[in-house]
């Protein structure tokens, strides 16, 4: 009984590192890759997706951030013990060896392919760029003061594999909808660089954040333009209704409160400028929903 004890409060404490490792305890992740995941389905299904085709991807977005969070902790494991936000996570804290990280990395990829391969050969053959992709991009930190870029490229993915799954094809909106996707990604994770500027700057991290400098802001209102820009082309070219162009408006008044919050730089406004982005995505995908609904 004592053996068995002994092994049933080690199996929990595995379970519960791993899952602080994927950070499962923080669905902002999830719910930043979901909302274009779901953009994606319901324009290219003119509005709800086969259920099949739904369940797949909403599963393979909480395994694909996942593994993105345990090889991205796995690449910054000499950088996070340095940095006061993330000092405290399993790899950084020992509680999680680098090998053991490797392991778990390469079983939720492998769970996230399995559950592509229930689909079409093209969106097949787009998840192997997704894998590629989501190992690359926490290394661009080291070589990049563009890894946000990449983050977008990574996290946008999933909109060509649902058009290919849901219509076999990737048409002018698919392309459209990535690129509105990479441009908010850099966004909200140039708010998430901010917060941790300085620890950064000690650590000889590359972000955006850095890159931009004092014209953070500018350039990320600059950004917040083009996207809106984005969103008025995708609903004139596939005609919307008028309760999407409600929808922009009210992303356009959420930059704004975003822009307002971070306007003396405290780490903490930006840190919830970065979360508040959940807001925006919501918004596009409501205006979506009620589009076609």
């Amino acid at each position: 009984m004592a053996a068995f004890s002994l092994d049933r409060d080690f199996l929990l404490d595995r379970a519960r590192q791993y899952a602080l490792l994927m950070r499962l305890n923080r669905p902002i992740g999830i719910l930043l890759l979901l909302w274009p995941t779901l953009w994606a389905l319901w324009v290219a299904a003119e509005g709800m997706p086969p259920l099949k085709i739904l369940v797949v991807f909403v599963l393979g977005v909480v395994l694909m951030r996942s593994a993105g969070c345990v090889i991205n902790d796995y690449a910054d494991r000499e950088f996070d013990p340095k940095v006061r936000r993330t000092r405290d996570r399993p790899i950084a804290a020992g509680r999680v060896s680098p090998r053991e990280a490797l392991g778990l990395f390469a079983v939720l990829c492998l769970l996230a392919f399995a559950l592509v391969l229930t689909l079409d050969p093209l969106t097949i053959r787009l998840a192997l760029v997704a894998v590629v992709l989501a190992a690359v991009y926490p290394f661009m930190k080291r070589y990049t003061y563009l890894p946000q870029v990449v983050l977008g490229m990574a996290f946008g993915w999933a909109i060509p594999m649902a058009f290919a799954a849901v219509s076999g094809a990737l048409p002018k909106a698919a392309w459209l909808l990535y690129v509105i996707n990479v441009i908010w990604s850099v966004i909200y994770d140039t708010f998430y660089a901010m917060a941790d500027r300085e620890d950064d700057l000690q650590a000889g991290v590359k972000s955006t954040a850095i890159l931009f400098g004092e014209a953070d802001r500018l350039i990320i209102g600059l950004l917040q333009t083009m996207m809106v820009a984005g969103l008025v082309l995708l609903g004139r070219d596939l005609e919307f209704a008028p309760v999407w162009w409600l929808a922009v408006l009210i992303v356009v008044a959420l930059f704004a409160w975003e822009q307002y919050r971070v306007r003396e730089r405290r780490p903490e406004a930006c840190f919830y400028a970065f979360l508040h982005n959940n807001w925006v995505g919501m918004t596009i995908f409501a205006g979506i929903f009620l589009n076609y609904w």
